[in-house]
């Protein structure tokens, strides 16, 4: 699965189900004629308004005398530890050497999960440096030997603060750390030659967790006041639904935000700034070369990606504020809290995009979650489950489907007959609407809906997107096994069982299902077309996709082969196979 594909994925399903409304008149045009058939989106992004939220007392400003200086002499580390993470730190720069997440795994090293991305950070900045407009202060501030307040191992609660003064300089970093959160409170002053420098807390290069280039792709940055949330993608490509701007690097977007900062698929790195109409963010976007193949590195191969980074702060003097470093995960992100927000929730559980669909989706997972808890331990038998009852509900619109269908084979010939009669006509002449107010009247008094035997379709296609944007996006599913498989978030590897499983699945339930109103010939083609094409879309989804889809075909076939043998089943078989004796004469 390639992450922050879903746009995509939403506009195949769209062409699928446009490709299977033209393919009427392409047959009608190149294939033997068959009863003929009567021919049948932007949200902006809201404006922020003003927020009355009071500010915290602002940190107090370096206040060192001329020539006093506070340099280390070495190099050391203090490392901060609880339960939840292993964060070290070193002197140099005063900024995070590794950020280590001990409830998560690495799935490129099979350790615990690292989120400082060190091959990015050498090259770009590691977590908590100060970022400034000014280069060459950026990199003594980043280079200097700070003075600690306490070296080695340290467990939470605990604070750590950084100093460093020299003629010109004066640097104050502040950590203060929770016991059982995954937050951190950050404040951090720079004067320069007397003066209040912009100095923004950063976390600049990306996350341990991009093994890939689908991961490098899936970056992010978002920021949240009130209720507007923004995300900025690497790029943007195709947005149906929304305008999107893509990410500039070294871009300053002023606030207020409540919360901003980067992100990937299931990690974020937001600052929480304590008085959200002082805070400003500076975008980092930066090349990298990272190997085509991370199984074959002998290859030597590599292609360049984009790492994406954020700087949050104060620009007009000291920063204070808190960063959220950690998995997004819903109930995690809820226990946040971001006081001020008018009109939307006061935590962090904006920051997981349940896309499109997420009307949907969002009660998919929180039900998949309740199954999981409260009636299997497994993940992939939540998913079979989930998806029994879902194919169970739609079962009345199957049953339309069918009524649909039989109602329009029963008025083919009339359609046909009406159509003969102004085929003589161009589809400029005002006559030929006289043939559309015929078919429309044919259909009201049968009681034809002519799009009845697509209706199930469209329905179905927000669940399989929704499903595909949940699997995406939810961490809980991230690893989870499921017989056979090792990962339901990602693509099935060799031998591809439930990919094969639902093009076979598919075939049959094609093959059983009567087609309304098209020939013999062109049914055949279609029933094999229409699964090679689902199934070349759904290779490379999460296995977890292969396996809803899968089962709910299987489902499906019990269905109808139960319509088949009731007695609307039987007269729509005999009527389609009466046709076909008549076509072959």
């Amino acid at each position: 699965m390639e992450p922050g594909s879903e746009r995509r994925l939403l506009l195949i399903f769209l062409v699928v189900f446009v490709i299977m409304l033209a393919f009427q008149p392409l047959y009608k045009k190149y294939l033997p004629q068959p009863p003929a058939q009567p021919q049948q989106q932007s949200q902006t992004e809201a404006s922020k308004s003003a927020a009355a939220t009071a500010p915290a007392p602002p940190v107090a400003a370096v206040n060192v005398p001329a020539g006093v200086t506070k340099q280390a002499t070495s190099e050391a580390e203090t490392v901060v530890e609880n339960d939840l993470y292993r964060i070290t730190f070193t002197n140099r720069g005063a900024q995070v050497k590794s950020w280590i997440l001990k409830k998560y795994n690495n799935d490129a090293q099979n350790g615990p999960l690292d989120l400082v991305n060190s091959a990015a950070a050498q090259h770009y900045g590691y977590p908590l440096s100060l970022w400034t407009y000014d280069e060459w202060l950026r990199n003594r501030l980043s280079t200097a030997l700070y003075v600690t307040s306490a070296e080695g191992r340290q467990t939470t609660p605990a604070t750590v603060t950084f100093e460093y003064s020299d003629q010109d300089l004066a640097v104050r970093k502040s950590f203060r750390f929770d016991g059982d959160s995954y937050t951190v409170r950050v404040e951090s002053s720079v004067t320069y030659k007397g003066g209040a420098v912009a100095a923004l807390p950063a976390w600049p290069a990306g996350f341990g967790d991009q093994s890939n280039v689908a991961f490098y792709a899936a970056g992010l940055i978002n920021y949240q006041f009130n209720k507007d949330i923004v995300r900025l993608p690497i790029r943007c490509g195709l947005s149906l639904f929304s305008k999107c701007n893509a990410i500039s690097g070294g871009a300053t977007i002023p606030g207020p935000f409540h919360w901003a900062g980067p992100s990937d698929q299931y990690f974020t790195a937001v600052f929480i700034p304590d008085d959200p109409s002082s805070a400003a963010m500076v975008t980092l976007r930066n090349p990298l070369p990272v190997a085509r193949d991370p199984q074959k590195p002998e290859a030597k191969e590599t292609v360049n990606v984009d790492v994406l980074g954020a700087a949050v702060g104060n620009l007009r003097g000291p920063t204070s504020e808190r960063i959220f470093v950690g998995p997004k995960e819903l109930e995690i992100l809820q226990k946040v809290q971001v006081p001020g927000v008018s009109g939307a929730d006061n935590d962090l559980n904006g920051l997981i995009d349940f896309g499109t669909f997420g009307i949907i989706a969002k009660p998919l997972f929180l039900w998949l979650k309740w199954t999981f808890r409260h009636v299997v331990a497994n993940w992939g038998w939540a998913i079979v489950v989930q998806t029994l009852l879902i194919t169970v509900a739609l079962m009345p619109l199957r049953v339309y489907q069918t009524h649909s269908m039989y109602k329009m084979q029963r008025v083919a010939p009339q359609i046909k007959a009406i159509q003969e009669k102004y085929k003589k006509y161009s589809l400029k002449d005002p006559r030929k609407a006289a043939m559309n107010e015929e078919i429309s009247a044919l259909y009201k008094k049968e009681g034809v809906n002519p799009v009845g035997g697509c209706l199930p379709m469209l329905i179905q296609l927000p669940f399989l997107y929704a499903f595909y944007k949940m699997l995406s996006i939810a961490i809980d599913l991230r690893h989870a096994h499921w017989m056979w498989i090792h990962d339901l978030s990602a693509s099935e590897p060799f031998p591809y069982v439930l990919p094969i499983l639902m093009v076979v699945s598919m075939l049959v339930t094609q093959k059983m299902t009567p087609q309304a109103g098209m020939d013999p010939a062109q049914q055949r083609m279609m029933n094999v077309m229409m699964p090679l094409m689902m199934g070349f879309i759904f290779f490379r989804l999460p296995a977890g996709l292969n396996l809803y889809y899968a089962e709910s075909n299987l489902i499906s076939i019990a269905q109808q082969a139960v319509m088949n043998r009731t007695k609307l089943g039987r007269e729509m078989r005999e009527m389609m196979e009466k046709r076909a004796r008549k076509k072959d004469k």
